[in-house]
């Protein structure tokens, strides 16, 4: 794909859009980086920007792991199990999608996206028990956990925050902050094995890739130093962020059905 300078702006503008997002409330801002990819980048095939969006929502989890683990907010050993499974999960997810219509994948994009905005609205802090660990009584439930959240991921092509979180307190009982250090693991693994995927098929854009996570770096930075500000009204952001993922489901949706 060949880009002209406005398009280098708009990739970049995007990609910090999904890094002020996710800094500012967590999981679920990932999920707007394949639309903003098809219709603001007007990246011109829904495999292409889903594939790309796979990279670099992997390496954006992989600088956010980075801060949680130094935080100690990463539980490793349910991190691992969790993301080893979701692995298989994520490349058998990908392999459907690439096989199935890019219109019609993005219809059902924007069908997840009402899901996931309904979740975040439903979103709660668990206290949960910060000595829970992944033994063989959490096993199967981990496991079964990981490899639907990565299924679902891989078939998307999106972070999946919004399911590995919740999915990791219900297998576990750990807190929403152990949790949300601990997806980054799936979230790094799951869009790696995805993008892994569709590079087989050469359908990633390396150079969009690349601006987008400089954007989203850029975008992080400023969103960690809002996040504290306004730290009283996340429920607000949250608010917000799902009014906004709604209407642009709803857009996409207009879209597929007006093609």
């Amino acid at each position: 794909m060949i880009f002209d300078p406005l398009h280098y702006v708009l990739s970049v503008v995007s990609g910090a859009i999904v890094g002020l997002i996710l800094a500012l409330v967590g999981g679920g801002g990932s999920i707007l980086a394949v639309p903003l990819m098809v219709y603001v980048v007007a990246v011109p095939s829904a495999h292409v920007a889903i594939g790309t969006s796979a990279f670099a929502v992997a390496l954006s989890a992989g600088a956010g792991l980075v801060r949680h683990a130094r935080a100690g907010n990463v539980k490793w050993r349910c991190a691992g199990l969790f993301a080893s499974i979701g692995v298989v999960g994520a490349l058998v997810g990908s392999t459907l999608g690439m096989a199935f219509d890019g219109q019609k994948l993005l219809a059902a994009f924007a069908v997840v996206m009402l899901i996931a905005g309904v979740l975040m609205l439903r979103k709660r802090c668990v206290a949960g028990n910060p000595d829970a660990q992944c033994g063989r009584e959490q096993l199967p439930k981990v496991l079964g956990f990981g490899g639907a959240a990565g299924l679902f991921s891989g078939f998307f092509g999106i972070g999946g925050g919004f399911l590995i979180v919740p999915g990791l307190v219900a297998a576990t009982g750990m807190p929403t902050l152990h949790a949300i250090g601990s997806s980054l693991v799936a979230v790094a693994a799951f869009g790696l094995a995805t993008g892994f995927n569709y590079t087989r098929a050469d359908l990633i854009d390396w150079p969009l890739v690349l601006l987008f996570v400089a954007g989203g770096a850029a975008g992080s930075l400023a969103g960690t130093g809002a996040a504290r500000r306004l730290s009283k009204h996340q429920g607000a952001l949250e608010t917000l962020l799902a009014v906004l993922i709604f209407l642009v489901a709803i857009f996409m949706l207009w879209k597929s059905v007006a093609a």
